[in-house]
């Protein structure tokens, strides 16, 4: 599945309730996310630090453009969601890099997610105290 565009080369991620489309092309370095700079959309380091993690893996950082179009969940999820996406794409860019990819766990779909409420609970796993009497 090589999905290569005008756009350059595509992966799809996802984590929680966010989904990120990634395309990705060499180049310097410039991350763009929802267009506008990767330290404006991310506050935190841990998710600037989440986002790059497979460029590290593979020593690509520097040499590849990315831009990100991600909807849904909230930043955490976000930042997964395009690890998971970046890492398809670098796949699809170079068949290479995928057993490095694959032994780090990033090419794993993380499928965990929000438990949702029950009705007439709190909670989705909270119950109303219990009364004898």
């Amino acid at each position: 599945m090589a999905t290569a565009t005008e756009k350059g080369f595509y992966g799809t991620g996802r984590r929680k309730e966010a989904t990120a489309r990634v395309w990705i092309r060499p180049g310097t370095g410039v991350v763009i996310v929802n267009g506008r700079d990767i330290n404006v959309y991310f506050g935190r380091e841990t998710s600037k630090m989440i986002l790059n993690q497979p460029l590290d893996v593979l020593e690509q950082k520097g040499k590849i453009d990315i831009e990100v179009n991600v909807r849904g969940g909230g930043l955490s999820g976000q930042a997964g969601a395009i690890r998971h996406g970046l890492s398809r794409a670098l796949c699809n860019y170079n068949p290479e890099f995928r057993p490095a990819l694959k032994k780090a766990g990033f090419l794993t779909r993380d499928a965990r997610a929000v438990e949702r409420k029950k009705y007439g609970q709190p909670g989705a796993r909270r119950r109303f105290q219990f009364s004898k009497r």
